[in-house]
């Protein structure tokens, strides 16, 4: 199987100044005569990660990464204020124009498949592939799945059990509104306590066999922090979609070449997520993988390496 290409650090890296006292960590990577593809992280609020930079061939590519508003290396920090996906659409573009990069190659997953599909359909002819994994579409349904004591919680109930013992009273009935408030309140220790807990309910979820390093390493405090925040922030909100957007703007995108990569047994964004985009898209291909929702699970790793090597020859 194709393991991830060798660890590399950036030739550069700065804060992009986005307005509305937002600040962007950016990094370049890679060769800076490479075809140019931007990495789009996943969450709500997970951040970038050195791992993110490995999917891609060094030699060929300009990779670059960016922290979204208010997570990462990204200022200021948790910050929830003027952060809707209308505006991280346009700081990919405003990255792109700084950096001066006609087109490129975008690759996202779980919300950042999401926020590459909206970046796509806003800006098709900035994109030259995109190549996606762990679709999520953002809609009604697909929260209510994960955190609304849907399909997941049944798979999972006693992982399920934990994240309702750090609510008041196990309180459910207002499901991600519940949550949102509490980790948004002036009650920190409360806030804290519920983030972790929400944290741990997803990640957990994520890889088909259970992995206690992969849990260790997204659950500590500031990763918990901005990932639960940022998740319940967006989830209240719709994602700032309208329902059923993703799928209804296809026909923006049916002209750029695209691999879908998703988990058979995902159980944090269902497969049917990406069979309903890929079936919208018929000149996508799709691969089904033996693996849960993670990038690092071996058989979709490497389907997610073959497709970055795909697109370079377009």
């Amino acid at each position: 199987m194709n393991e991830l290409y060798p660890e590399i650090t950036p030739f550069d890296h700065f804060l992009l100044p986005v307005g509305d006292q937002h600040k962007l960590y950016v990094e370049q990577c890679g060769n800076p005569k490479g075809q140019a593809v931007v990495f789009i992280h996943g969450g709500p609020g997970a951040g970038s990660s050195a791992n993110d930079r490995r999917f891609f061939d060094p030699q060929k590519y300009l990779i670059i990464l960016f922290d979204q508003r208010g997570c990462g290396r990204s200022l200021p920090f948790g910050s929830l204020d003027n952060n809707n996906t209308q505006l991280l659409v346009a700081d990919i573009e405003k990255i792109r124009v700084k950096l001066a990069i006609k087109k490129w190659h975008a690759f996202g997953g779980s919300w950042g498949s999401t926020l590459a599909l909206v970046y796509a359909q806003t800006h098709p002819d900035s994109v030259i592939s995109l190549v996606l994994r762990g679709i999520f579409l953002g809609r009604a349904e697909d929260t209510r799945w994960a955190f609304e004591g849907g399909g997941g919680t049944r798979i999972f109930p006693d992982y399920w059990q934990e994240y309702l013992d750090a609510l008041p009273n196990g309180e459910i009935q207002t499901g991600v509104k519940t949550a949102y408030n509490i980790m948004t309140g002036d009650d920190k220790i409360a806030a804290e306590k519920v983030a972790q807990a929400w944290a741990k309910w997803e990640i957990r979820c994520c890889t088909l066999k259970p992995n206690k390093e992969f849990v260790a390493a997204l659950t500590g405090d500031d990763s918990a922090w901005t990932l639960s925040r940022h998740e319940a922030h967006y989830m209240v909100h719709g994602c700032f979609l309208s329902e059923n957007q993703i799928l209804e703007n296809c026909y923006k995108i049916e002209k750029i070449p695209m691999v879908i990569v998703h988990g058979r047994y995902d159980i944090v964004c269902p497969f049917d997520n990406a069979w309903l985009l890929h079936q919208q898209l018929p000149n996508s291909t799709l691969f089904s993988t033996t693996a849960g929702h993670a990038s690092i699970e071996p058989e979709t790793r490497e389907q997610l390496i073959n497709a970055t090597n795909k697109m370079l020859t377009l």
